[in-house]
């Protein structure tokens, strides 16, 4: 009997094993050779951080509904006590819910495994989208870019910073800069000598050369601090 998406969300991973783990890795649907030699011809700045970083790695994974949820869970929370968490909640459903399912259960589990109020609201919102169709992983993944973010900015506790961050590490867009990103605020200032933190406008003036890749220049400026935003 074929697997249903509930089972192969589950996967036969142990119990512990992560949300992010049992989100299968995708190929990049883009060349990250080209990519790379792209930045190293747009400025002598990035020409200095690709070299000094080496070969484009990014890793995408999984389907926008298990990232949108993931990202959710993982507002405002971070080591032992997400992860703690993040186990809870998944021992609830033995896996990744289905829309169907986080919607059909109660909030008293929710809560009990420590997921805020808020959010428990905003899991509901994702699973209403999902569950009712007016999301679905095939549609997003379908959508150009700035619809992407029309959409999923739909959702309760969705915002720009969570939109770029499905279209750079879930759907593999080749051509996004997340300006709102502090990280990449952060070392596009250091790295091109700016006098304060740069603004939308100027952080786009400086991408522009970057294009059609402004995904692997903001890889490549996360890097170069050794921050990891997802």
């Amino acid at each position: 009997m074929p697997a249903t998406p509930a089972d192969r969300n589950r996967t036969d991973a142990a119990p512990n094993v992560s949300l992010r783990a049992r989100m299968r890795k995708r190929p990049l649907p883009y060349d990250a050779d080209v990519a790379r030699m792209h930045l190293i011809g747009a400025d002598t700045v990035m020409r200095g951080i690709v070299e000094g970083v080496g070969p484009y790695q990014i890793e995408v994974r999984g389907e926008p509904y298990q990232q949108l949820l993931r990202s959710i869970l993982y507002q405002q929370l971070a080591g032992a006590a997400a992860s703690a968490i993040e186990r809870r909640f998944l021992a609830i459903f033995g896996g990744i819910p289905q829309p169907d399912e986080l919607a059909a259960v109660t909030d008293e589990p929710l809560r009990a495994a420590g997921v805020s109020r808020q959010k428990v609201g905003y899991m509901r919102s994702l699973a209403a989208h999902f569950a009712s169709g007016a999301l679905s992983d095939r549609a997003l993944r379908r959508a150009p870019d700035d619809d992407v973010i029309e959409m999923v900015t739909q959702v309760k506790g969705i915002g720009r910073w969570t939109a770029d961050m499905l279209l750079l590490f879930c759907l593999g867009r080749p051509d996004v800069l997340p300006v709102g990103d502090l990280g990449v605020q952060n070392s596009m200032r250091d790295a091109y000598g700016l006098d304060a933190q740069p603004k939308p406008a100027q952080m786009e003036a400086i991408a522009e050369a970057w294009r059609p890749y402004r995904s692997a220049g903001t890889w490549y400026l996360w890097r170069r601090t050794d921050l990891v935003t997802l």
